[in-house]
């Protein structure tokens, strides 16, 4: 029965997205030409076609998965095509080919991991894929330097950005490796005024994850990458131990790693200076970052309207700066509905690790939501000036087949677990029926 009804539910939402996204093409094709779209009926059809066949596949192969993410994913990567296929009808091509592959990724993922805990035996062949995901972009033949950060690799026509699957794979590794260690770093044995800290050759894998996150900002030059990476251990890590002295050491080292950071190497100078006052080179550093302040403003409380505002002005509009153009056509009502679509999808994902039995899938859900999460939270906290701007993907709406690839394997497994603790809660209680049955007779 609740299997059923959460398909039933899932399937529901799906249609009204579908419905939403169209209505809203529909409006930003009368602002921009004031005609109806003459591919609006292929579009819907299109979009509910892809939707429709993740949905089949979960019906089918996590049943009792959670009814919730995929509709609120359908929706934010529909609202991403809008504002894309607005900006440059050939990068909308392209983004709709890449969604039709993330909902492959995603029935492909449904279908290889049959059960999450499954990933934990492979815990340092994980290890050794993710970093060596991490650091492709370094080698000499392979590598690429776009817009000045080195994170894309080439393999002939195709250029992707590795780092986006390593962030899922390092999150695998971290689960496991945390699960088996956990009680180690949990003991304390030094106290430091209100703390208690363990031992010092605990602290490693913090040292460790710091390490890392130095070399990706200093080597590749990509400052979101570099904090997502480390903030995803230390969240981790604390949910794993439960110890606060983690998060305390974990932010010493973060703002030794930046204030050394800003100290020596002039690209993170120059972020932290926009970040700061954008108005001092707005023709130049800070241009950016003026101009989607600007677009923000136009945008007001009920935004410009679908199609009428000028988000072409921003550069890289469609990647970095979507959520300026958002906020522009639909105001603070719209990028409020954006910032509660993510919120909510954060605290479905927290609500699948509360519930999953099993350490390794609760701690996987906790650290893939806090991957969505955090992601999330530095690149619109970039475009609101509310922390320095980095150049990371809006997850399912920005530009860019490696994330919205990467993101659909991240649902797919938060669905996963999902439907592992579900049927796990189901035999259960089955089970405990049988006996009090028994014990009747």
């Amino acid at each position: 029965m609740i299997t059923a009804r959460r398909r039933n539910t899932e399937l529901g939402l799906i249609v009204l997205g579908a419905v939403i996204t169209a209505a809203i093409y529909t409006l930003a094709s009368l602002g921009t030409t004031a005609d109806l779209p003459a591919d609006i009926g292929p579009f819907l059809g299109v979009v509910l076609a892809l939707l429709l066949g993740a949905h089949v596949a979960t019906r089918r192969l996590a049943p009792a998965g959670d009814g919730v993410l995929l509709p609120l994913a359908g929706l934010l990567n529909g609202l991403g095509y809008v504002w894309i296929a607005r900006l440059d009808e050939n990068l909308a091509a392209l983004q709709a080919t890449w969604t039709a592959v993330g909902v492959t990724a995603f029935v492909a993922t449904l279908v290889v991991v049959r059960r999450s805990r499954d990933l934990e035996r492979y815990r340092y062949t994980f290890m050794l894929i993710g970093v060596g995901l991490l650091l492709m972009p370094l080698l000499p033949v392979l590598g690429k330097t776009v817009n000045g950060a080195r994170i894309w690799v080439g393999l002939g026509p195709v250029s992707f950005q590795p780092g986006e699957f390593a962030k899922i794979i390092l999150a695998i590794f971290f689960a496991s490796y945390l699960v088996e260690k956990r009680e180690v770093l949990g003991m304390g044995a030094n106290r430091l005024g209100p703390l208690t800290l363990p031992e010092l050759r605990h602290f490693g894998p913090v040292l460790v994850a710091w390490a890392a996150s130095l070399v990706v900002m200093t080597a590749q030059r990509d400052l979101g990458s570099s904090l997502l990476f480390f903030a995803l251990f230390v969240v981790m890590l604390w949910v794993a131990t439960e110890r606060a002295s983690y998060l305390a050491v974990s932010a010493l080292l973060f703002a030794a790693g930046a204030f050394a950071a800003w100290s020596l190497f002039s690209h993170v100078q120059e972020r932290i200076s926009v970040w700061l006052d954008p108005w001092v080179d707005a023709s130049g550093q800070g241009y950016q970052v003026a101009q989607a302040a600007f677009a923000l403003a136009w945008g007001g409380v009920a935004g410009t309207g679908p199609g009428l505002g000028s988000p072409d002005r921003i550069p890289l509009v469609e990647t970095d700066f979507i959520f300026a153009a958002i906020g522009e056509e639909l105001g603070l009502f719209g990028a409020a509905a954006v910032l509660v679509t993510y919120m909510l999808m954060i605290g479905t994902g927290l609500r699948i690790a509360v519930r999953a039995q099993v350490p390794f899938n609760k701690l996987l859900a906790a650290g893939l939501t806090a991957i969505l999460g955090i992601q999330s939270f530095i690149i619109i906290g970039g475009v609101i000036r509310l922390v320095p701007l980095t150049g990371i993907t809006l997850p399912f709406v920005s530009y860019g087949g490696s994330s919205l690839i990467a993101n659909y394997v991240l649902l797919a497994l938060l669905i996963r677990i999902s439907d592992d603790s579900a049927q796990a809660e189901a035999d259960a209680g089955g089970a405990a029926r049988s006996l009090a049955g028994t014990g009747r007779r």
